[in-house]
């Protein structure tokens, strides 16, 4: 049974807990970078409908949306090596962070994918067509046009993202990982597990309403940027508020 509780140990707590934040803040920075890099590549899969790659692609998201993370950390952590080994690759000596980070990328990797996915498909067909009448090529309309805009829509739940996946980072204490939920695992022994647990939770909403702050600063940057933009002449925004969902393609438009 635990303790009677004590609001001054939450105090206490904090320092201790705060020690590990750089190890949490690691696993979301190397995680997100990881999982941009899949998302995108596993976007653009999709968008141009990539035979065989295309349904694979939709598996694995269909997958990773699916099944919680904590089921995920150690099918990757048990299962990776397992496989590997029966080729001759032995992972035993591999840290458990490297595991921890590649899962979450995989996992951050499929719900970028989709976030990028529906943000191009909301941009207006007419600024293909815009940019194909001005001599741009496939690639370069997608670039320097499409992207763009679809980055801009995409932002906010960009944003979601990281902070939900700077939350979800509290399970990898459970392959081992001593970032501030493993600390304040350990300090457990001390059986004041509700001032330990009140005071990580103080230190997860303090860096989530830290991110959400610049996640809005950051937002209302590129609403004012694009209002700009959209009243400068010459820019290839047509006449028309519509918008159609559309399917690209790597070469000009024939029309």
């Amino acid at each position: 049974m635990g303790k009677a509780f004590d609001i001054s140990l939450v105090w206490t707590f904090l320092p201790k807990l705060l020690a590990y934040l750089h190890v949490t803040l690691f696993i979301l920075l190397v995680s997100l970078l990881i999982g941009a890099v899949i998302g995108f590549t596993l976007a653009l899969i999709r968008l141009y409908k990539v035979p065989v790659l295309g349904r694979i692609v939709t598996v694995y998201v269909s997958f990773m949306r699916g099944t919680p993370i904590l089921i995920q950390l150690f099918l990757v952590y048990y299962g990776v090596p397992q496989l590997l080994l029966g080729i001759g690759i032995d992972l035993s000596s591999v840290h458990a962070l490297v595991f921890v980070v590649l899962t979450y990328g995989l996992h951050i990797g499929a719900f970028f994918s989709e976030i990028v996915r529906a943000a191009v498909g909301s941009v207006d067909r007419g600024q293909v067509e815009a940019a194909y009448a001005v001599g741009m090529t496939g690639p370069q309309a997608f670039t320097r046009i499409i992207l763009p805009q679809a980055m801009t829509i995409a932002f906010p739940n960009i944003g979601n993202l990281v902070i939900g996946s700077l939350k979800d980072t509290s399970l990898a204490f459970s392959l081992g990982v001593m970032d501030m939920s493993g600390r304040a695992d350990t300090l457990g022994t001390t059986n004041h597990y509700l001032e330990i647990y009140l005071a990580l939770a103080l230190i997860y909403y303090a860096v989530c309403l830290l991110l959400e702050k610049l996640f809005s600063v950051a937002e209302k940057r590129l609403g004012r940027h694009e209002s700009s933009a959209d009243h400068e002449p010459g820019n290839l925004k047509p006449a028309g508020n519509g918008r159609r969902r559309f399917r690209f393609s790597l070469t000009r438009s024939s029309s």
